[in-house]
């Protein structure tokens, strides 16, 4: 101990007897349900073991999850029940379980830049962003444990920092609520198609698809910023903080670049988040990588009304139906894509909520500049606290 500081593995922290449930041997109990998808909500997904296809970590109130999967590194979520159902995760949490620990600080801690630096060296995978951070070697990591009213005060701290983001996210959260809301009083629910529309499939409304490229990418140099699987969000939305860069000649160009109104589709990674779909509406040309398809739409169809039938519960049931595992991971390839069935409404109809997603989407601009500002805030303050920290720890050891 130093300074009343102690310095603990997180071999001691890490959950190693959490137990586990198959929630389809019960199929009409309600269950809190930690996913990734789940965490930009906030919010657990409250739904029945028969609508969970595959076995998750029981978790208890206090918990501190960890998401291991490199596009979602850096999410770090406090189990605080919301009803009295079984808490349960997905298997892409680490799970950290410690009294010694104020979950509100250790969530800190774990999303620190210091932190953060050490856990990108426990990662491994087949590449890019099928990385996965390894549990055994994340439990090799040496943390700062101060006294518990220290974690208080400095949790409570970076907590009001925080909310500054949580307010940005909450602007975020209902404009997509009011999206989905619109699809629906537009085109009906499409199960049950109650305005009649003609049934057809994706590839009706397609003029071209295309896989993005295989050159390597440069994570400084290139001729142009490409997307890849983890620029795209669960619900349809953009992430442009991490961008790497490629050269492309004339020919390549044509063929691996994204334009203003295309909608791209991720055809690999896992099965929670196979299938991201968004429309790229950005003014100057992107890049796409291979797990990335590019997707034109024909006179008959709008980018943004197939991007909202694939972001919509319906459609995310049906991506999660339609792919394949592969060596741990899932995959719709471009023609499994087209041939996904949907509604046919007229294209004025897909055009006019076209230009409201569009509207929608301008007003969250000014929320995004402020969200870029309140992320420069909450790290400064975090490198003060844990930078600090673990210095004094470094001098005094």
């Amino acid at each position: 101990m130093t300074g009343g500081l102690q310095i603990i593995g997180l071999d001691e922290v890490i959950a190693k007897r959490n137990g586990s449930v198959d929630p389809a041997k019960f199929p009409s109990e309600v269950f809190e349900l930690l996913s990734i998808p789940a965490f930009d909500s906030g919010l657990p997904q409250i739904t029945v073991g028969a609508e969970i296809r595959s076995t998750k970590q029981v978790v208890q109130e206090g918990d501190v999850l960890l998401s291991k999967i490199v596009p979602h590194i850096r999410r770090a979520w406090v189990v605080k029940p919301t009803t009295n159902h079984r808490l349960i995760a997905s298997g892409e949490w680490i799970v950290f379980r410690d009294s010694r620990f104020e979950p509100g600080y250790l969530r800190h801690l774990l999303t620190a830049d210091r932190f953060h630096r050490q856990f990108m060296q426990t990662v491994s995978g087949i590449g890019g962003s099928l990385l996965r951070a390894r549990p055994a070697e994340v439990a090799k990591i040496k943390v700062v444990l101060p006294p518990k009213k220290d974690q208080r005060r400095i949790a409570a701290i970076l907590d009001k920092a925080d909310s500054l983001r949580r307010k940005r996210q909450d602007a975020i959260r209902l404009a997509d609520e009011f999206l989905r809301a619109v699809f629906i009083d537009m085109f009906g629910d499409p199960e049950t198609n109650p305005k009649s529309f003609d049934k057809g499939t994706i590839r009706d409304l397609v003029s071209s698809a295309n896989y993005g490229t295989s050159e390597k990418a440069s994570e400084q140099i290139g001729q142009f910023p490409i997307l890849r699987m983890n620029n795209i969000t669960y619900k349809g939305g953009w992430d442009f903080s991490s961008l790497k860069y490629v050269d492309l000649d004339e020919a390549s160009a044509h063929k691996y670049l994204a334009q203003k109104g295309d909608l791209l589709f991720n055809r690999t990674n896992s099965k929670e988040l196979v299938g991201k779909t968004a429309v790229y509406m950005r003014d100057e040309p992107m890049a796409i990588a291979g797990y990335l398809v590019r997707v034109r739409m024909n006179e008959h169809g709008n980018s943004h009304y197939v991007s909202g039938y694939l972001n919509s519960k319906h459609g995310k049931r049906t991506l999660e139906a339609r792919a394949k595992s592969i060596v741990g991971m899932a995959n719709i390839n471009a023609q499994e894509m087209q041939d996904i069935p949907l509604l046919l409404p007229p294209i004025d109809l897909q055009d006019k909520y076209a230009g409201i997603v569009d509207a929608v989407q301008k007003r969250l601009k000014k929320h995004h500049a402020f969200g870029r500002e309140a992320d420069a805030i909450n790290a400064a303050l975090s490198e003060k606290f844990f930078g600090y920290i673990g210095e004094k720890v470094e001098e005094l050891c």
